[in-house]
């Protein structure tokens, strides 16, 4: 889970591992994460932080700070993702975590998108092939879990602290039933 970000510290440079979280839901932000790891770290996760439960994530997030040289987050809310597609909202959370980071950083790792403002190396499945974007998916999705709780607390009735905002059956029918909010996404097929 460390080849691809080993290729780069044997070559003495830092890796930044970018990844996000909310770009399928209907309703809430996209949240992205960067984490730069000191070279040659041991794989301490496996995978997908959607394969981890949420207590395995809280876990870990507080683990990736600790060893973390940085960690960097940016939040691009529905309005944005509506104006500017969640492609692009995607892109600029991704480049927005990066510029968070407060760190220098020579190569980014990213999950598949192509990011042309840095020297990055995206990468199919990056969150399960790279430790960087692994750690930085776990971060993303966290803090993400954690605003559409806080979301919860406006708008019960919509049961986000459930779905998180993702389209699932129950929650589709709660758009029926209750309408759409000022955190849904208009630009989706609600």
């Amino acid at each position: 889970m460390t080849e691809h970000e080993e290729r780069f510290w044997k070559e003495g440079l830092l890796v930044a591992g970018v990844d996000e979280a909310g770009r399928g839901p209907l309703a809430g932000p996209v949240v992205a994460a960067a984490v730069i790891l000191p070279p040659f770290t041991k794989p301490f996760l496996k995978g997908d932080s959607k394969k981890l439960s949420s207590k395995e994530r809280e876990e870990l997030y507080e683990l990736i700070k600790d060893k973390s040289l940085a960690v960097g987050t940016a939040v691009v809310d529905s309005t944005v993702i509506d104006r500017i597609n969640i492609y692009q909202a995607t892109k600029l959370a991704m480049k927005r975590a990066l510029e968070d980071l407060k760190h220098p950083f020579d190569v980014v790792i990213s999950d598949y998108v192509k990011l042309e403002e840095f020297n990055c190396l995206p990468l199919v499945k990056g969150d399960e092939r790279s430790l960087s974007c692994a750690c930085a998916s776990v971060i993303a999705k966290v803090l993400r879990d954690r605003i559409m709780e806080k979301f919860h607390e406006v708008y019960p009735e919509y049961e986000f602290v459930k779905h998180k905002g993702y389209p699932t059956k129950k929650h589709r029918e709660l758009i029926r039933k209750f309408g759409i909010t000022d955190i849904h996404r208009r630009s989706f097929r609600l």
